[in-house]
């Protein structure tokens, strides 16, 4: 495709484009002649990958360049998802305690789950479970363990509808799916909620 249809399919402006491609946010297309450049649907995913970072994930566009070096260098999807996750988690404004700390490793060790070295999601779950229980309330381990279960169930279908073959792709895919579908992981939880609490007390919808 030319620019004018890149430009139409992404939904973006020409001009921004081309800053894009001037930033090196956008790979280069492939040259036709001295004056025209063909693109092509690579570059609609990478375009739409940008939006979700900027527009949704309010990202910086020094941070957006992080997450996509992080795409590109890394050697495997797994490696990719979860670089580009590192990068879209942000630091803890204060450090959790100890406890919370030992917590979340006792979580991590049940599930035999590991962490890449670098990641904040040690510490950013630590501190949520700081701030639940200096609000008076606390999650306890069955909770947080019911929690783990839903969410590795959660995890196994979305990895299951990813190509592994197509490390960038499919490491594009999570990074939307981490910005786009939480919104829609809460609304249901939520949804859920409420139907619950009316089924616990007799009530009917």
């Amino acid at each position: 495709m030319w620019m004018a249809e890149l430009a139409a399919r992404s939904g973006l402006s020409v001009a921004t484009i081309k800053y894009y491609l001037r930033e090196g946010l956008l790979h280069s297309g492939e040259a036709v002649g001295q004056t025209r450049t063909r693109y092509d649907d690579s570059h609609v995913r990478r375009l739409r990958l940008i939006r979700a970072l900027t527009d949704v994930a309010n990202l910086r566009l020094d941070t957006v360049r992080s997450v996509i070096e992080g795409i590109e260098q890394a050697k495997s999807w797994p490696e990719a998802v979860g670089s580009a996750h590192r990068r879209l988690v942000p630091e803890p404004l204060t450090a959790p305690s100890d406890a919370s700390l030992a917590r979340v490793d006792g979580l991590l060790d049940r599930r035999g789950w590991t962490l890449r070295e670098g990641g904040r999601h040690r510490e950013t779950l630590a501190h949520a479970l700081d701030t639940v229980a200096e609000l008076g309330d606390e999650v306890d381990d069955e909770l947080l363990d019911t929690y783990g279960d839903a969410m590795a169930r959660v995890a196994t279908v979305e990895t299951a509808r990813l190509d592994p073959s197509d490390r960038e792709r499919a490491a594009e895919l999570a990074v939307m799916g981490t910005l786009l579908l939480e919104p829609v992981l809460l609304t249901v939880r939520r949804i859920a909620q409420e139907n619950a609490a009316r089924a616990a007390r007799g009530e009917s919808i």
